[in-house]
């Protein structure tokens, strides 16, 4: 099975239930540098709460977050 990527709002990380999503809590979810949004992966079928959201693959994903949205190029 492959693993599946949704971003949601991040008003909206209350609703995720992580026991059907690879991370553990709202603890381990990385968030845009504007802290507007985050993502989940998940594997299987797409959880209920995730229904109606864009789905992206592994090097979607990973062309979104290594965008001006996600990644700064400012050094720490």
């Amino acid at each position: 099975m492959s693993r599946k990527y949704v971003i949601i709002n991040a008003d909206e990380v209350s609703s995720v239930d992580f026991n059907k999503v690879e991370e553990t809590s709202e603890n381990t979810l990385r968030y845009s540098l504007d802290n507007s949004q985050t993502f989940v992966k998940y594997e299987g079928a797409k959880p209920r709460f995730l229904y109606g959201k864009d789905t992206y693959t592994h090097s979607e994903i990973l062309s979104i977050l290594s965008g001006d949205q996600w990644t700064s190029d400012e050094p720490f």
